[in-house]
């Protein structure tokens, strides 16, 4: 069995856990630690801090996911002051091995690697995973998380893209009254600010406006809770515009990608783990013109792991380092 550190670093906290990989290939993750970045200085001083509150000395290897492109050898995050200098990790933090992958990247590694039980049906054929050919994962979050990975008989290999910055493209008049309003604020539209978190807002505000009345629910996260849990019907119409337009764009990324299967991930997908299913999500996913029979053939999956994004930089490293 090798111990590791798996580590997932987004904008606002870092989460850190205690991995192992057993002789099998089976993977283990602790219960993480979650460290605000703004609170340390690096990640150094973070791993400092992990360590310490472990109360022992940390395994010699490490898998991190990090919400930013992985590209030369300096990468700056957004959101955080914390630099990675990608040649000099190891001997940064006192280690003999690591892998530095895209967080989302790492979630498609994830759902590469769980067993099958992590993964439920949201719409389409039931059954496992194919184990051939192309796998789409998307993620809605705080942004719109995308990548596919190819199985091959020989293992798989995962493509991390930027997939979420795509154009949104809207199906009907409330996707165009939609698109409207946020090109007046933005000049060009990306997917994700419809199709993300945040973009419950877009939608919620719009519908309001259809119907001439003053919105009364001010932040998205509100929108969500009392949409989900059906408190507001305006805010539920929102959630169930989401599920369905989600659907929408899923569907062209399979068309884009080639997939044979979908896979959904990311904490606001759970979120809608008992929505999606009865939602207009599984009728939009298939129209698709001349293709509808053809979706209609593809399965939709979410995975369930309560952390894919730190098993997933595991399994990353076992593909990278193997035993």
């Amino acid at each position: 069995m090798k111990e590791i550190v798996a580590l997932d670093v987004g904008g606002t906290h870092a989460r850190f856990a205690l991995a192992a990989i057993a002789d099998d290939g089976a993977i283990s993750v602790g219960e993480p630690v979650t460290l605000k970045t703004g609170d340390y200085a690096s990640l150094q001083t973070a791993w400092e801090e992990f360590e310490r509150r472990c109360g022992a000395p940390l395994p010699r290897a490490a898998a991190i996911a990090i919400a930013a492109p992985i590209v030369g050898d300096t990468i700056r995050m957004t959101n955080n002051s914390w630099i990675f200098h990608t040649r000099g990790l190891v001997d940064q933090l006192g280690i003999d091995a690591v892998t530095l992958i895209n967080d989302f990247g790492a979630v498609a590694h994830a759902v590469a690697s769980v067993p099958e039980d992590q993964l439920v049906h949201i719409t389409g054929p039931e059954g496992p995973l194919p184990a051939a050919g192309t796998i789409s994962v998307i993620g809605p979050g705080t942004g719109l998380g995308v990548a596919h990975f190819f199985r091959h008989s020989g293992g798989y290999h995962v493509q991390s893209t930027e997939g979420g910055h795509m154009e949104f493209a809207p199906l009907d008049s409330i996707d165009d009254r939609i698109l409207a309003k946020l090109r007046a604020q933005h000049q060009r539209v990306s997917t994700e600010r419809v199709h993300a978190g945040p973009g419950i807002m877009e939608i919620y505000r719009c519908l309001a406006e259809l119907e001439g009345r003053a919105p009364d629910l001010t932040d998205n996260t509100t929108v969500w809770q009392k949409g989900i849990a059906r408190e507001d019907s305006l805010a539920a119409a929102a959630v169930d515009r989401f599920c369905s337009s989600l659907g929408s764009v899923a569907g062209d990324y399979a068309l884009a990608q080639g997939a044979s299967a979908v896979v959904l991930a990311g904490g606001l997908g759970l979120r809608l783990r008992d929505l999606l299913p009865t939602s207009g999500f599984g009728e939009r996913f298939r129209f698709k013109g001349r293709y509808t029979q053809m979706m209609s053939g593809i399965p939709v999956k979410l995975i369930i792991h309560p952390q894919p994004g730190l098993y997933g930089a595991v399994a990353a490293f076992m593909t990278e380092h193997p035993q």
